[in-house]
């Protein structure tokens, strides 16, 4: 399985069944949902989700698979999606996709929480915007580093506390790139996986 770094939060996977993209969103450029056969949706915010391009994706692609928690519904409307939550097993593209987690981290306590799930695949785990540490070991973590909900202690915890092998850091289109070299260089140093920046266009095996 090969993975390719897109900016902000969104990842693409490519097997040899076909194209899995997880959070295509509106920081995620252009090309995130080119060729795509599935998506994971973490969740229904805008820098996870670009809505009218996914709709325009699933007009197109009556095939297109769609995975997302309950309230995706809230934004895709009669685009159909499969309804995933904490717990369920995915199968599709030659791989077996676990679901993690329920609730979007905390922004701020005047502001409701959502739905959000996680997704481990073949020992790699997308949080999606979640703090939640899934119940098996993780080889890859793509970790949160700059978002309203987060401070870096934060993701620092999160990370030791899931214990990867490696980390690759996503999630960091609000920080500048003073900012993000800040955040590499105090992540690297706190914790303990080996600590690996993967730029858009950035790919690997997995």
């Amino acid at each position: 399985m090969r993975l390719v770094k897109y900016p902000h939060a969104c990842v693409r996977l490519e097997t040899s069944e076909g194209v899995l993209v997880i959070d295509p969103g509106l920081f995620s450029g252009p090309d995130a949902l080119t060729g795509a056969d599935v998506l994971f949706i973490t969740h229904l915010h805008m820098d996870h989700l670009d809505t009218e391009g996914v709709k325009a994706l699933a007009a197109k692609r009556p095939d297109l698979k769609i995975y997302g928690p309950p309230s995706l519904v809230d934004e895709l409307g009669d685009t159909p999606f499969v309804v995933v939550q904490d717990g369920d097993t995915i199968t599709t593209l030659g791989i077996a996709a676990t679901v993690h987690g329920e609730k979007h981290a905390e922004i701020h306590r005047s502001i409701p929480l959502i739905e959000n799930v996680g997704y481990y695949i073949d020992g790699l785990y997308h949080p999606g915007d979640s703090f939640t540490v899934p119940d098996r070991p993780v080889g890859t973590l793509l970790a949160p580093i700059g978002a309203p909900w987060l401070k870096l202690s934060e993701a620092a915890d999160f990370i030791d506390a899931v214990a990867p092998r490696i980390v690759h850091p996503i999630h960091d289109a609000v920080l500048s790139e003073a900012g993000q070299t800040v955040a590499d260089r105090l992540l690297g140093t706190v914790t303990k996986p080996e600590y690996v920046r993967l730029g858009p266009g950035d790919s690997l095996e997995l």
